[in-house]
């Protein structure tokens, strides 16, 4: 796999207004020198804090293909004024308070980006997206709950979940934060986790080597997350207290 034919891709997911996070993996990836190209599959926004820094780092590179997730699309719902989704009426404050403090122009950026993404790299048929969608609801608002309900990791469950997908040997997903790395002899699952939710100090991505076959990595990277903790207090970020136990594993408090 260390030819001069293989493609090394980055997939990272669900940064979620984490600066620092995505700045440790974005450096790591830079570091390495091998990657031609970074897949960013969803959730850029909410939870966190940090959009507008974290959507002009992203923007800001020509090596970066970008999807939207549940999160970013409820923003954008309430900030160009649409149906907000029922099923996420307990964030609608919090979406509220995000949507409020992020440039306007941002948005706009983030509202041409895609939900999906497939393509064929080296002849293998991959697809990039926040998490699965039916078929029927590809093109449904967010208001319409497009996105499937989580499923627990396993093999069994995401072949079942992702059935329709038949020729695709390379699925690549977000959407539920922890690790999801599954084979069969078809086909790779592959959810490198919540690069900016995690229960310690570290931001998870992954690598794809493709060639004739295809190979995966989760890498870990450690990043001092204190200061970015810190605020969510100071800012007063809404439901903050609950944010920092459920999604950073109460980490401030041991």
């Amino acid at each position: 796999m260390n030819g001069a034919d293989c493609m090394r891709i980055a997939v990272l997911t669900d940064i979620h207004g984490n600066l620092a996070a995505l700045q440790a993996v974005l450096g790591d990836i830079d570091k390495r020198g091998d990657v031609e190209h970074i897949y960013c599959l969803g959730d850029m926004l909410a939870i966190g804090y940090e959009t507008d820094r974290v959507l002009e780092l992203l923007f800001g590179r020509d090596d970066i293909s970008i999807i939207t997730g549940n999160h970013d699309e409820a923003v954008l719902a309430l900030s160009r004024q649409e149906t907000y989704p029922e099923s996420h009426k307990n964030e609608r404050a919090h979406h509220q308070w995000i949507a409020d403090r992020t440039d306007p122009g941002y948005l706009d950026i983030l509202h041409k980006q895609p939900r999906q993404i497939n393509q064929h790299i080296k002849g293998h048929a991959v697809l990039f997206t926040h998490y699965h969608i039916h078929p029927d609801k590809v093109n449904a608002h967010i208001s319409e709950d497009p996105f499937s309900r989580i499923v627990a990791p396993s093999l069994e469950n995401l072949e079942m979940l992702f059935q329709e997908q038949k020729d695709t040997e390379l699925i690549c997903f977000g959407h539920h934060h922890p690790l999801h790395h599954f084979r069969n002899d078809r086909k790779i699952f592959l959810n490198p986790g919540s690069l900016g939710c995690q229960p310690k100090p570290i931001a998870p991505y992954a690598i794809a080597e493709i060639e004739e076959d295809i190979r995966t990595t989760v890498i870990e990277v450690p990043y001092d997350n204190r200061a970015y903790l810190r605020g969510y207090e100071r800012l007063e970020v809404p439901e903050w207290a609950i944010i920092l136990k459920i999604f950073h594993g109460g980490q401030l408090q041991k």
